[in-house]
């Protein structure tokens, strides 16, 4: 008797990326790539007619984002699951794909057997992580940031990369002005930077702000 073969869309903007998926994926005798597009209108359409388990989901493609594809498949087709296949590790696009439904999000850098195992996991509805966005969701489960940071040590600091001074930060807040120089004093400690440029510029490479 012949299983059932895994039936996987793949959503990605680059033609090279998604003929390597492609090629990757269908050396498994156990999946089966029914469909391709290129951009999140596509990826929607090709849905009901393909019926696929998997969609293999770029975070960042021309018109609706990966993350509003996600939803979008959520809402519509429970069913189906979204694994997230991304360049980027950043707060700003792991927690946007996962609160939209993904069961695993992936570093486009994984080895080609790593790709096809979240393939085979997502099917069976298996949460399925690169290490670097693992240890990020694994952080946000206790409820900790990077560097120590409390929840609102990074409130303060997505306002303070937005460019607004200390009396600004407070009156956003709700907070007096004396206490937001403490959040600030404390975050650029705990970051071990020098300026208010120096945390925006961390914040940024850490994906808390875009």
């Amino acid at each position: 008797m012949v299983s059932k073969r895994i039936r996987v869309l793949l959503a990605d903007d680059h033609p090279a990326m998604r003929l390597g998926l492609r090629v990757l994926l269908e050396q498994a005798a156990d999946v089966a790539v029914v469909g391709e597009a290129g951009d999140g209108e596509q990826t929607l359409a090709l849905l009901e007619a393909l019926q696929p388990d998997v969609v293999v989901l770029d975070c960042e493609m021309p018109g609706l984002t990966g993350v509003e594809v996600a939803q979008e498949i959520r809402r519509w087709h429970p069913a189906v699951q979204v694994l997230a296949l991304s360049a980027y590790d950043s707060e700003h696009y792991v927690r946007g794909m996962l609160e939209a439904g993904a069961v695993g999000y992936l570093l486009k850098e994984e080895a080609p057997g790593v790709i096809v195992a979240a393939v085979r996991g997502a099917a069976r509805g298996a949460e399925y992580f690169s290490p670097r966005v693992a240890a990020r969701v694994n952080l946000w489960a206790r409820g900790e940031w990077p560097a120590g940071l409390t929840g609102r040590e990074v409130e303060v600091l997505r306002l303070v990369a937005e460019g607004l001074s200390n009396k600004e930060i407070a009156g956003r807040l709700g907070l007096a002005e004396s206490t937001v120089e403490y959040h600030v004093s404390n975050v650029l400690r705990k970051l071990e930077v020098p300026s208010r440029a120096g945390a925006t510029a961390w914040a940024k490479e850490q994906g808390i702000v875009a």
